[in-house]
């Protein structure tokens, strides 16, 4: 099948890749001609574990292109695929004018009876507006217009289209539902389950699966706190939760809050839907509150505890909102790092593969070309991504480059008596909480506090 991807970013660029190497033929089309001179070149501007050998498998076999040419692109497609951004609006709502724009430009080179593929997480009715855009611009009522959200998470996006656990199908009509089940024939045949579905229920699961999972981390972020406090070990209370098959275990680690460009931005515009529509979301409206502020609660809690004195240096282990991609966007490091200088302390900061997204976000930052050297005199180490290099630090050599003896592992990446032999004080998730006083002087949360409640700080 001829297939067009408007938009050739991160879920673009994925999913065009990914149905090209399942045999359909893919254009991929973005406005961007500087992105797609570099996707030529197999120079991927999005960091995808697997994505440069499918891209490079897809392309060698003539099934995968790349083009900024808008009429030749959509001309001859089949089905054409809507994926280009929707950022949140001042109020939460998301911004649907690239949706909207990119509507309005295919539809006067569309081939009669063409499907128009939604692939942006977009809010309800959306598929209906295209539609009627689509519709105003052709002067006639002659594509099919369908939803097919896409739940592919940064780190590990081949695998979750390879290997979904459904795929939703949105359709009004009989002609798009099937061209989406043509597409997506192997899946069926495989025995994917298949959610064939109006767009309107389409638009809305994408929604209410994100925000369910989002609540799931700020639930279980919320029980480590109780464990701290009750001296509990959120390792067992999590097992213990995960093996009920109606709960399951994934989404139930504790960390420093979810960020990405996914959880934040949906569960917002979740909400604001549901103000829309007179259904208010409660329970996302204070998921939402709660975890923009766990992020400062978790720097307050490195100042109050990690013995620091003014104008020290603290190593950040981790900017990328998650492992395996180099995305900062709202990442638990653009709130704590900040909060840390604002105390008064150096902070020098090391990530795999996210520093230089992280440059465009934070300043006064010395940048560590590995953990080790990033720890080298600092008085506290502060550990906020997963990435299996931090889980194999060695922590000797850890406690020698430091000149103090905090780790403050917000991913729980080790066991507590283990850090313990090596001479550190350790500061995790959802264990019994550790107190330490600071003497003498004016402490670092004392001094921040200070210049928060100073008039006209802001």
């Amino acid at each position: 099948m001829q297939i067009t991807m408007i938009g050739a970013g991160y879920v673009g660029l994925a999913t065009g890749t990914c149905l090209a190497n399942m045999g359909h033929s893919v254009r991929c089309f973005d406005i961007n001609a500087a992105r797609i001179v570099r996707l030529e070149h197999f120079d991927i501007p999005i960091y995808e574990p697997g994505l440069e050998e499918a891209m490079r498998s897809a392309v060698e076999a003539g099934r995968l292109s790349f083009s900024t040419r808008l009429r030749e692109s959509v001309a001859e497609a089949d089905a054409v695929f809507i994926a280009v951004g929707t950022p949140s609006g001042a109020d939460g709502s998301i911004d649907l004018s690239h949706v909207l724009a990119a509507a309005k430009q295919i539809g006067p080179h569309l081939r009669r009876g063409a499907t128009v593929v939604i692939k942006s997480t977009v809010v309800v009715g959306t598929a209906r507006r295209v539609r009627e855009i689509i519709a105003r611009e052709r002067g006639a009522f002659d594509i099919r217009v369908a939803s097919n959200p896409e739940f592919l998470r940064e780190g590990s996006a081949m695998k979750d289209f390879m290997e979904p656990d459904r795929i939703v199908l949105g359709a009004d009509d009989t002609r798009s539902r099937n061209i989406l089940r043509a597409i997506y024939r192997p899946f069926e045949r495989a025995g994917v389950p298949m959610v064939i579905t109006t767009t309107g229920n389409a638009e809305l699961i994408k929604y209410s699966a994100n925000a369910f999972l989002a609540l799931k981390i700020g639930f279980i972020n919320d029980v480590a706190d109780l464990c701290e406090k009750t001296g509990g070990d959120i390792a067992d209370v999590t097992r213990g939760i995960g093996l009920d098959r109606r709960i399951g275990e994934s989404f139930l680690l504790p960390g420093p809050g979810f960020g990405g460009s996914c959880f934040p931005k949906d569960t917002r515009a979740f909400a604001a839907t549901g103000r829309q529509f007179g259904a208010p979301q409660k329970l996302v409206e204070t998921l939402i509150a709660r975890n923009d502020q766990r992020k400062l609660l978790l720097a307050r809690r490195i100042l109050k505890e990690g013995r620091l004195a003014p104008e020290s240096t603290v190593a950040v282990l981790g900017l990328a909102f998650k492992a395996n991609t180099d995305d900062v966007r709202e990442a638990a490091a653009l709130s704590i790092i900040p909060a840390l200088q604002e105390a008064g302390l150096r902070v020098v900061a090391h990530d795999p593969k996210a520093v230089p997204n992280a440059k465009e976000h934070l300043q006064d930052v010395a940048w560590a070309d590995c953990p080790y050297a990033a720890c080298t005199d600092a008085s506290a180490v502060v550990i906020l991504t997963e990435w299996d290099e931090y889980r194999r630090l060695n922590l000797d050599r850890v406690a020698r480059a430091l000149s103090g003896d905090a780790l403050f592992d917000f991913r729980n990446l080790f066991d507590p008596r283990s850090v313990g032999q090596h001479g550190l004080r350790y500061f995790s998730l959802g264990r019994a909480a550790t107190s330490v006083r600071q003497k003498g002087g004016i402490s670092p949360i004392d001094r921040w506090d200070r210049r928060v409640a100073a008039p006209g700080h802001a």
